[in-house]
């Protein structure tokens, strides 16, 4: 086979490694995200039980990098200390390890029935647990494909004359086998794949152990290195998780590096085939780097400290605002002012979105400086609703064409209802959050799963809406506002659970019944305020009725007919 060749379909293979991985991650992500995050936030057992969580999270999610980002997440709303993190990220290391074992199992023989079974669960049923749940067998079935595509593919390599030149050449300076893995490991931002795609090349008789060896410890060390990259744009207090997680990998690796190029001791019982040897050094890389560094956390948690200081608090200038869109100089150009008014309103439906993203989080465990932080915010909305209304009555001050005029309302419109709800989660929500707080109240495990659900789905409607806006897209437009019927039905069945979990006298059902209905129905005017966006845009296409409330003449005509 031509080199070429070989280079497109090793390629081709690795990035449906890649796909796949990520395929599976998503799938949990969609069908169980907020349980996740509940294991994760509400792991008891101190350090050891957060290690054990970040290690189940892991192997359901095919991804360290994935609770590290998560762990981070939930230290920047301050709901989880570094030491707690750093321990969740060294169990979901060994998590991660444990699924490449598995995945490192010859299960060939399962792939036509995991394609057909995730095709036929994704594609002919309507229920979005089921799908996803196809989307993750789907995954499984890809990744094992795609192991196997790499057989194929790197079997002429084998005849290859320059390979056993960098072979050699890796053979002989591991650290640049450690340092290039790592790299690679950082650039696929996935250890899971990079470990497979050692251990498939391996197998096929292309990498000899020795050279293998360095290149998994710089695949943990690139482990480390992705979560650091990922959550660059985070507070101080988030990096400081993943940081210290590559530090212990940075320390650990190296020791171990230096081991094998001094002493070289014998791992021939990590296994006869080369390529469980690969996994099974990495999986033990993992379980001893927990066992030795879980103890440390602390000290470690200190030493982030000293690494990412906190930076120097700056005093803010006098009448410091945020920016504005609006553009005074178009006021006579309708065309341009009215753009820049909806520049403005795009930059007030992100404050809102500012507001509302961390309700959940609150709700689980409010703290008086984040609920202050977000009244902030909601002064910011009602300074931006006001300029974006009084600027636009200027601008009707001049001679508008129909359509803009037209457009000017809608604009206006959506700035009252942005603003109402900005008042929503400061009148009612952020008070819930404080009120759970100050009585210690908890929801039942039913109860706060249909809470996270629907917040997250408002969330993924209010990211909709503003892409609606900008876009004036129709397809976007009638999605959005199908989503206002199936929040209506949400809260609908939300409603009735909870009335039967009252009737069977759950003691936390019974408890925060009041606050549980009050929040359900929040969420659902929240969605039916931003659905409000899609209204002109589909009522331009005659797509929308203007009363849902059927005539009683035309009743009677049925009747009669």
């Amino acid at each position: 086979m031509h080199p070429f060749l070989v280079i497109l379909h090793l390629a081709a293979a690795v990035m449906l490694l890649l796909w796949a991985v990520r395929m599976v991650r998503t799938g949990m992500e969609r069908a169980h995200g907020p349980a996740l995050r509940d294991a994760l936030r509400q792991a008891k057992g101190g350090r050891f039980g957060m290690a054990f969580a970040g290690m189940v999270l892991a192997i359901l999610l095919q991804s360290s990098t994935a609770v590290g980002v998560l762990a981070a997440g939930f230290a920047a709303s301050g709901l989880l200390g570094a030491s707690m993190g750093l321990a969740a990220l060294l169990g979901a290391d060994l998590g991660s390890a444990l699924v490449v074992r598995i995945l490192a199992f010859d299960l060939s023989e399962l792939i036509p029935l995991l394609l057909l079974t995730g095709c036929v669960l994704f594609l002919k049923f309507e229920a979005r647990q089921v799908r996803q749940l196809g989307r993750i067998i789907l995954g499984i079935g890809f990744v094992l494909l795609s192991l196997k595509m790499i057989g194929e593919a790197t079997a002429p390599l084998r005849h290859s004359e320059a390979l056993p030149a960098v072979i050699t050449y890796l053979q002989g300076d591991p650290l640049t086998a450690f340092a290039l893995a790592a790299l690679l490991t950082w650039a696929m931002h996935s250890s899971v794949a990079m470990v497979l795609l050692l251990a498939s090349l391996a197998g096929a008789g292309l990498l000899p152990f020795n050279a293998a060896l360095p290149m998994v410890l710089g695949a943990n060390l690139g482990a480390g290195l992705i979560a650091v990259w990922l959550t660059r744009g985070l507070s101080i207090e988030a990096r400081r998780i993943p940081m210290g997680n590559l530090v212990f990998r940075a320390i650990g690796a190296g020791a171990a590096l230096l081991a094998l190029w001094v002493a070289s001791p014998p791992l021939d019982w990590l296994g006869a085939a080369p390529e469980s040897r690969i996994v099974n050094a990495h999986v033990l890389f993992n379980a001893g780097l927990l066992v030795l560094a879980l103890p440390f956390t602390g000290p470690m948690q200190a030493l982030t400290a000293l690494i990412l200081p906190r930076p120097p608090v700056v005093a803010a200038p006098v009448q410091t605002r945020p920016r504005s869109a609006l553009d005074r100089s178009t006021v006579r150009i309708p065309s341009l002012a009215l753009a820049s008014a909806k520049r403005e309103l795009l930059l007030m439906g992100e404050t809102v979105e500012q507001m509302y993203r961390p309700v959940i989080d609150l709700l689980a465990g409010a703290q008086d400086g984040q609920i202050a932080a977000l009244r902030a915010l909601d002064e910011e909305v009602n300074r931006r609703h006001t300029e974006i209304k009084l600027f636009i009555a200027e601008v009707n001050r001049g001679e508008l064409k129909q359509e803009d005029a037209r457009r000017s309302i809608e604009l206006t419109d959506f700035a009252i209802n942005l603003e109402h709800i900005g008042d929503i989660i400061a009148k009612m929500l952020l008070p819930l959050a404080e009120e759970r707080n100050r009585l210690g109240l908890r929801f039942s495990d039913e109860g706060w799963a249909e809470i996270t659900r629907l917040h997250e789905r408002v969330l993924a409607n209010m990211q909709m809406a503003m892409n609606v806006l900008i876009s004036a897209d129709i397809d976007s437009a009638e999605q959005l506002m199908r989503e206002k019927e199936v929040l209506r039905k949400l809260e609908r069945d939300s409603q009735n659970r909870h009335l039967k979990r009252l009737q069977t006298g759950n003691p936390a059902s019974m408890a925060t019944s009041n606050m549980h209905l009050e929040l359900v129905r929040a969420f659902k005017e929240i969605n039916s305020l931003l659905v409000t966006v899609a209204h002109p845009i589909l009522a331009e296409q005659g797509l929308i009725l203007e009363s849902r409330l059927a005539g009683r003449s035309s009743q009677m005509q049925e009747q009669t007919a």
